[in-house]
């Protein structure tokens, strides 16, 4: 083992929007959107809150979590498909705010599946020795890509972060097991922004093909889970808790269903936040430490779908 998780922190924004509160402005209902997404409810930033701003607090956060000095942490990875700007990056920028200096930093793009592939990078980095403290945070604006007026996608994004802190561990057998990072662009017009700095100077606001991304969302998942199970010789029943991108409690069922995990076994926080793209896992990776139930040795089985197509998984040992 290399790369283990030593700390966690989430944020969301104080600013709650309800289904019902929705139903004011577009032709839906608490029960339309609960019975076909389970959400509830999401957090919206301020129109002065960015990603970094976000970020900064989860990982503010995680590496009290961590108990470590700022001064450890050797690279940055802001995984967001939500800048503040074009350039500089949100990572650069959650440096400056941490006032750490001469350390890498980098944003890394994968919409949903960010936080998978910031793993996945992660502890290749580790592994390579070059670096032993990682600040790893997925965080999101997605309320500044939403068209309000979309029924089919306004009600599915919400705002917010998760960060862990990543360190070389050659002590035990906890950390990263595995992982695996997969794309195909031939579908990337299913979830895509109308808008983009090289074509039309806007950011652009999302557009979906929402059956197709429902199909193949599971079908993703659900084989990049099994595959990595196999490859590590576990079965459902081997893995302690099953954390899968939080976009839609329907996906999420059917997964659990195809790979027969239990329900005590999956963590669920979309309900509550609705889907924050890169920061979903690490959302959910936080409340369940949060419960104290996460004890060393258990086993984690991360999986994400994003736009691209994008998905993966990552196997760890707590």
């Amino acid at each position: 083992m290399t790369c283990k998780i030593i700390g966690c922190g989430a944020y969301l924004p104080e600013n709650i929007v309800s289904n019902t509160e929705l139903s004011l402005s577009i032709d839906t209902s608490d029960e339309w959107i609960r019975s076909r997404t389970g959400i509830v409810k999401r957090h919206i930033a301020a129109d002065n809150e960015y990603a970094s701003h976000l970020a900064l607090k989860a990982s503010q956060r995680a590496i009290q979590d961590a108990g470590v000095d700022y001064s450890s942490i050797d690279l940055i990875i802001a995984c967001t498909s939500t800048p503040d700007n074009s350039f500089p990056s949100v990572a650069a920028k959650l440096q400056g705010y941490l006032q750490l200096r001469s350390i890498p930093s980098f944003d890394l793009q994968a919409v949903c599946s960010g936080f998978v592939y910031g793993l996945h990078v992660a502890d290749s980095l580790i592994a390579s020795k070059k670096y032993k403290t990682i600040l790893l945070v997925g965080a999101e604006k997605m309320s500044s890509l939403l068209d309000w007026g979309d029924r089919s996608t306004c009600i599915l994004f919400g705002d917010g972060a998760g960060a862990v802190v990543l360190q070389y561990n050659n002590e035990d057998n906890s950390g990263v097991v595995d992982s695996n990072i997969y794309s195909e662009g031939r579908y990337y017009d299913l979830l895509y922004t109308d808008g983009g700095v090289s074509m039309n100077g806007k950011s652009g606001k999302i557009r979906m093909k929402g059956r197709e991304v429902f199909k193949y969302a599971i079908e993703k998942m659900t084989k990049s889970a099994e595959e990595i199970m196999t490859n590590n010789n576990l079965s459902p029943n081997d893995i302690s808790y099953f954390i899968p991108h939080q976009a839609n409690i329907r996906i999420v069922d059917a997964i659990v269903d195809r790979l027969k995990f239990k329900p005590n076994k999956v963590i669920k926080t979309v309900v509550e936040h609705a889907n924050c793209s890169a920061a979903s896992i690490p959302l959910a990776l936080t409340s369940l430490k949060s419960r104290g139930t996460l004890k060393k040795g258990d086993i984690l089985l991360f999986t994400a779908m994003g736009a691209g197509i994008t998905w993966g998984s990552v196997l760890l040992r707590w």
